[in-house]
């Protein structure tokens, strides 16, 4: 069996077991997977929380599946640049908002992990056109839902879609 560690980062504004990460965590146990939520709270600057998880996954037996929300996006996006990673599942990613767009990595160091991306139509704290560009770019698998930046009243779905996201992981040996 292959490693099965999920880690999740949180957004700017949340903690390491908000709603959503509570969710999240428990669906993906359910499924046999090991799961690790950091605790960016009090480090504003994102490279500083890249780093962190860059650390974290280097301790790792293996290479874990990032989960990232907003800022989490894009943390989880600048370490698998640096580390290797299974996947990554992202939820609203702050890619291509000032100064972090000036901060992405080379898409093409990115581009070859499986990725899928879930974002509100009506979120109005990150356009979801920035997801469909990096998806488009990437080949990224993005789904817009009904939803806003927090993705509230999509958790039920997001966990759905992460179990299968998960599972279609593990079928193709990845």
């Amino acid at each position: 069996m292959s490693f099965r560690q999920v880690c999740f980062s949180h957004g700017q504004e949340s903690g390491p077991w908000g709603t959503k990460i509570r969710a999240m965590a428990e669906a993906v146990r359910t499924q046999g997977w090991d799961v690790e939520s950091l605790d960016y709270q009090g480090m504003a600057d994102p490279r500083e929380r890249a780093d962190k998880l860059v650390a974290y996954c280097q301790e790792l037996a293996g290479a874990p599946v990032l989960v990232g929300s907003s800022m989490g996006g894009f943390v989880s996006l600048s370490a698998a640049a640096r580390v290797p990673v299974r996947a990554m599942f992202l939820l609203a990613p702050a890619f291509y908002l000032p100064p972090l767009e000036e901060m992405l990595p080379a898409l093409d160091a990115v581009a070859a992990y499986p990725t899928q991306i879930v974002h509100g139509w009506h979120d109005d704290v990150v356009p979801f056109a920035g997801s469909v560009r990096y998806g488009k770019r990437t080949g990224a698998r993005v789904l817009l839902v009904d939803g806003d930046h927090r993705l509230t009243a999509n958790i039920d779905l997001i966990c759905r879609e992460l179990t299968a996201f998960l599972a279609e992981l593990d079928e193709e040996g990845q």
